[in-house]
């Protein structure tokens, strides 16, 4: 029975509220989420309620509370845990399963079976999670509380979990959100694209700190909180003692320690840009990719903003590399055959391929494209960067990171999660296994700042011979629970957990170090740490480590699977971290009467959001939504775009009414006031360069390697510049120096 439709009638669901508690300390979330249940109706119920997680969330504590009656999950294999809890059902008593989608480890389902006519009960669900770093050093904690429907290719294996969706006026549960942080160093500030209570500090030094979330959440959004310390690159180290009661020389019985790294690399190789390298860029054009970028109404569509991002990407290209350009949906498309050289003739024929580009192939079936890309061979001395671009519907998100990761010692992944519900297994687990980055744009945030920093990031060199060692006392061994680090970027964190075994009569400090090559300089960072374990972290890096390992498992070479899947419900069972291979499982044993009656099941809507059309004759097993979103398109370019448009491939600009209208004035205005004998390709250079330095400075990072590309053209063309760029100050009204322009 789908109750969506009952919803919209009217008719009463279990789930009443939802009350989160987030506790940050540092970099490392602690989450406890309790669901409140009331059954209204005249019969027992079962209440099914299928919700995202952050995909690197480790699930940790499950219980339930029924009257006075505390009852405690395990962690038992999943088969063993969905048995036993249909024999409780079948057999009157009260039951409880939390289990992870099989396809998607951000997808769980809850069922809370057996819930008599009239009574309540409480699920508490706890989970620890590390918080991602953005561009601007902000710390990302997202609560996902849109669960888009997921595309589940043709013919793929197993059945999707059904999701029940309504539009955000109709979730008929209310959201509250406090949390608290704690850092060694301060807080400065928190920022929301949800409306937030002001930010209480607990004591003058701002280490510590509490922030709502404003009543009336209306489920339109992820509820997104932005972190901000002061000095916030500072590397650290967490020892943290094992658990008493868990047998020694086990990964829950030994002490842990979390490494945070932020590697720092010479400006001297920072400043120079890399001119080679195959660039592929991969782009979503499912039908839900025509819905709003931040869900309002008016608001830029998610393809349209792609566009304009693919604009600014092939323009900031480097002369001397080589890209092409996919598209996908049920279908997948390429511009051209083969990555072609970048030039003037190629960068035109893309961009009017781009211009075309709409949300009309489908579905989201991006293992076809991944699979054509890799089949192509790589190009010597051209490092292959890909770029995809989507709004994560997917169900098979374990399919698509496992052909990546087979792949990645051929290339680096760069992913962008569109929108809000865009699948954070997915985005996440792309850039993890592809040793790039991820980045999601979500609110009101524009993606081309965030895709022009991925760039600089795959435009650096690639970080090579990656190596950990570690001095310790005498008597102390250490086992690495990480996988080995592939990707180091400047200013991006790398987390090293490791087991810590034994114990030494020297001083208790200890050590670690990171070596690896860049440009062919070898570099390195090191840390000394207090053996002596941490306070009041529970078991948090435990659990943080023990889901490192289980994800590393489940991502295991497929010829020992039987091994891997034994390893993984081991380390689950043991560290009470959930996994795809099991489930928690609790049951009311206590000695009440067998409820009686037939039990009805009510499937839980989550808010969501209509999908785009599909292409005609195409048939998707996407799940349908009700809400529905109309969006004009975009009418007219503003000046910023429609001046990056105009340059050509190797950074310069030609002197034409296009570019006059672009910087506001008119082509007799540009023709009078340039200098004597200047080149006419000089002249309009300078004056977008001035225009950008003048006008566009809070777009910096979306222009800055165009521009970088602009001024090394003029190095070439234009040795003695500084009368053309006083004229060119003097005619667009700005007083920028010639140095700021990179001249």
């Amino acid at each position: 029975m789908h109750c969506g439709l009952l919803t919209i009638q009217k008719e009463e669901v279990p789930l009443k509220s939802i009350e989160v508690e987030l506790e940050v300390r540092d970099h490392v979330a602690t989450v406890v989420s309790t669901l409140n249940y009331e059954n209204k109706e005249d019969k027992p119920v079962e209440a099914v309620f299928v919700f995202p997680l952050p995909g690197d969330a480790a699930v940790c504590h499950f219980s339930a509370k029924l009257g006075q009656t505390q009852i405690v999950a395990e962690v038992k294999e999943k088969q063993e845990a969905r048995e036993e809890y249909d024999d409780a059902l079948s057999s009157g008593q009260q039951a409880f399963l939390l289990e992870e989608s099989q396809q998607s480890p951000d997808i769980f389902s809850l069922s809370v079976g057996s819930l008599p006519p009239g009574e309540s009960a409480s699920i508490r669900l706890e989970y620890v999670t590390e918080l991602a770093v953005q561009a601007d050093d902000g710390l990302r904690f997202s609560l996902p509380a849109v669960l888009n429907p997921r595309y589940q290719p043709q013919g793929s294996e197993g059945s999707s979990v059904q999701v029940t969706s309504v539009p955000a006026s109709l979730v008929p549960y209310s959201l509250s959100l406090s949390a608290r942080v704690s850092s060694a160093r301060p807080v400065s500030k928190v920022e929301s694209s949800c409306s937030l209570d002001p930010l209480q500090y607990l004591n003058t030094d701002q280490t510590q700190a509490t922030i709502k979330l404003s009543a009336g959440h209306k489920f339109d959004r992820d509820v997104e909180l932005l972190l901000y310390y002061k000095d916030a690159h500072q590397p650290t180290a967490v020892v943290e003692a094992g658990q008493a009661s868990a047998k020694q020389g086990s990964l829950m019985g030994d002490p842990v320690v979390m490494v945070s790294l932020y590697p720092e690399f010479p400006q001297s190789v920072m400043s120079t840009v890399a001119s080679r390298g195959e660039f592929v860029f991969l782009l979503d054009r499912s039908g839900s990719m025509e819905c709003s970028l931040n869900n309002s109404k008016q608001g830029e569509t998610r393809i349209s903003s792609a566009r304009d991002t693919l604009l600014l990407l092939l323009k900031s290209l480097p002369m001397g590399c080589y890209f092409n350009i996919y598209s996908f949906g049920s279908s997948f498309e390429h511009i051209f055959p083969k990555s072609v050289e970048y030039s003037q003739q190629t960068m035109e024929e893309a961009l009017k391929k781009v211009e075309e580009m709409d949300a009309n192939l489908g579905g989201t079936e991006i293992l076809m494209p991944l699979r054509h890309i890799y089949s192509q061979p790589c190009i010597p001395n051209q490092p292959r960067q890909l770029f995809v671009f989507t709004d994560g519907e997917v169900w098979n998100t374990k399919e698509i990171t496992d052909l990546v990761k087979r792949n990645s010692g051929s290339h680096r992944c760069f992913s962008f999660g569109i929108g809000e519900g865009a699948s954070s297994a997915l985005i996440n687990g792309l850039a993890k296994e592809g040793g790039g980055h991820a980045q999601f744009i979500t609110g009101t945030d524009r993606m081309q700042p965030k895709v022009m920093q991925s760039l600089r990031f795959a435009l650096q060199p690639a970080v090579v011979d990656v190596s950990v060692t570690w001095d310790l006392p005498k008597g102390v061994s250490v086992t690495a629970l990480s996988p080995p680090i592939t990707a180091v970027f400047q200013g991006q964190r790398s987390l090293i957990y490791a087991q810590l075994t034994g114990q030494s009569s020297e001083p208790a400090e200890g050590s670690v170090t990171v070596k690896y090559s860049l440009a062919g300089h070898p570099s390195q960072n090191q840390l000394n740490f207090s053996l002596k374990p941490a306070e009041d972290t529970g078991l948090t890096v435990h659990r943080l480590a023990a889901q490192t390992r289980i994800r590393f498992f489940e991502m295991g070479d497929r010829e020992d699977a039987e091994e891997m899947k034994k390893k993984v419900v081991e380390l689950s069972i043991q560290s009470g971290v959930s996994s795809s291979l099991t489930a928690y499982i609790a049951v009311n044993k206590t000695d009440g009467e067998a409820i009686q009656g037939p039990l009805v099941r009510r499937n839980i809507p989550i808010r969501g959001f209509k999908l785009g059309r599909k292409k005609k004759g195409l048939k998707s097993k996407a799940l349908s939504v009700e809400s529905v979103v109309s969006i004009p398109e975009k009418i007219c370019r503003d000046p910023f775009l429609q001046l990056v448009s105009l340059q050509k491939a190797s950074g310069y600009w030609e002197l034409d009414p296009a570019l006059a209208a672009a910087l506001g004035k008119t082509s007799e205005e540009l023709e009078n006031q340039n200098p004597a004998l200047v080149n006419n390709e000089v002249w309009a250079t300078i004056l977008a360069l001035i225009w950008l330095h003048g006008f566009k400075m809070d777009a910096k990072e979306e222009w800055e390697l165009l521009a970088m590309k602009a001024a090394s053209w003029l190095h070439v063309h234009a040795p003695c510049v500084m009368a053309y760029v006083e004229a060119g100050n003097a005619l667009l009204g700005c007083s920028v120096q010639k140095d700021v322009l990179g001249l």
